[in-house]
């Protein structure tokens, strides 16, 4: 792979135009840095190549929890936008991330931002996490992984869970990969200027900084 990530820290008192900056320490570093192409997923998510501030967020196709098709692409004209991209509702890292989310929700709307969660369940099981956790915001389902391959964020599942995605996918996950969890702000066309990606998915994004940098980047995404 072209790089390996490792753990991504805030470092206090590091400011970018006002904006707290989480570093990517790179180990390795090659001329060009893409997202993963067809059938190249690492086996370590250490080891994924994701896309980078600066590139564009692909075409995309998803599904809403009514398993209607949704152009991803398209919602992001509407205004700025929080995407998250978390494992799914069996992952209770992720179920406390979408909590977290919630409460963080009001702010970020007041602020102008949309926010859509992308997981690797199928509509249906997206319907349970969202009623389970009272969820106002946007889920939307990725059981085939494109989106996190287009991202450059899936790698191949470890065996323990084998058994567990067939289910919670519908079936559709039929290279058995898992997406990193991620925190992308995009600007209306789609163009990254955030991203939190942490290789270790019990470490998520505190609420709290992410409605820091949203606010300190608003500005810069109109």
């Amino acid at each position: 792979m072209l790089y390996k990530l490792i753990k991504m820290n805030m470092l206090k008192g590091i400011l970018t135009k006002g904006v707290p900056v989480l570093i990517l320490l790179l180990c390795s570093l090659m001329p060009s840095l893409k997202a993963q192409q067809v059938d190249q997923y690492p086996s370590m998510p250490e080891d994924i190549s994701p896309l980078l501030n600066g590139e564009k967020i692909p075409a995309l196709m998803l599904r809403d929890m009514a398993g209607k098709s949704v152009d991803l692409n398209a919602e992001f004209m509407n205004k700025p936008t929080v995407l998250v991209v978390y494992r799914g509702g069996w992952c209770p890292f992720c179920n406390k991330q979408l909590s977290a989310l919630q409460e963080a929700f009001p702010a970020l709307k007041e602020m102008g931002y949309q926010l859509i969660a992308v997981s690797t369940d199928s509509p249906g099981n997206l319907k349970m996490t969202a009623e389970k956790d009272q969820l106002e915001y946007t889920l939307l389902s990725d059981a085939d992984l494109h989106a996190a391959k287009s991202l450059g964020i899936a790698y191949m599942a470890p065996k323990a869970y084998h058994k567990l995605l067939p289910n919670s996918t519908g079936g559709l996950d039929k290279d058995l990969l898992l997406p990193v969890p991620s925190v992308f702000i995009l600007d209306k066309k789609g163009v990254i200027h955030f991203e939190y990606i942490n290789p270790d998915f019990k470490q998520r994004l505190d609420a709290g900084l992410l409605k820091t940098v949203a606010a300190g980047l608003y500005k810069d995404l109109m």
